[in-house]
């Protein structure tokens, strides 16, 4: 596999290669710094598989070089990362069909989540858009989840945030067994065999 990353701070590009290192040994990560460095490496590497764009880099607009790269290179996955956590912002990428929204100020575990999920084929959505579903008074929280307990909609939802078992304790006060409990319970109803298929299946369903 082969991935891109483009932003314009070494540092970051570096702390994303060790944590994409971390998940994958054999991915092949490459670098650019700008956008026209990006679209130099990807016309002599069109078989990139994965580019991790900064949106924020756009000297244009972020829609049209997101579109432009996508009818350069369809089979492409793109992840967008950017500063901003402005919910409009977020539905605005995702609904280009990029494959995750990572903030920039993201936890490194909820980071590698991310990615992890991202490189397993399914799509992340940051906390904030979860968040702004469930303070959404005019919109029930969890409209499809009916089949799933409260506790199980809980636990989707961190999931889905790339956070560790011991993550999902801390934040739900129980305990790991009980989170273990919870998430076996979650996969029997979703009729799936691990987290990630769950959070894929789960955001096919609308769950999430």
């Amino acid at each position: 596999m082969k991935v891109l990353i483009t932003d314009e701070q070494s540092l970051f590009r570096d702390g994303l290669s060790l944590r994409l290192k971390q998940i994958n040994q054999d991915i092949n990560i490459l670098q650019s710094s700008s956008l026209l460095e990006m679209q130099q490496t990807l016309s002599s590497e069109p078989d990139t598989d994965i580019l991790i764009l900064d949106i924020d880099l756009a000297e244009t607009n972020a829609e049209d070089v997101i579109n432009k790269i996508k009818n350069t290179l369809p089979s492409i996955k793109i992840i967008a990362i950017s500063s901003s956590e402005k919910t409009k912002d977020i539905k605005k990428i995702l609904s280009l069909g990029v494959k995750g929204y990572i903030p920039k100020r993201s936890d490194s575990n909820i980071l590698s989540g991310a990615l992890k999920l991202i490189l397993d084929g399914g799509t992340y959505i940051p906390p904030a858009m979860l968040e702004n579903t469930s303070d959404n008074k005019t919109t029930p929280a969890y409209p499809l989840k009916k089949n799933l307990t409260n506790r199980q909609s809980q636990v989707l939802d961190l999931i889905a945030q790339g956070k560790s078992n011991k993550q999902i304790a801390y934040d739900m006060g129980v305990s790991e067994a009980t989170v273990k409990l919870h998430i076996n319970a979650l996969l029997r109803s979703l009729k799936v065999n691990n987290r990630t298929q769950a959070v894929i299946t789960a955001q096919k369903m609308g769950l999430i």
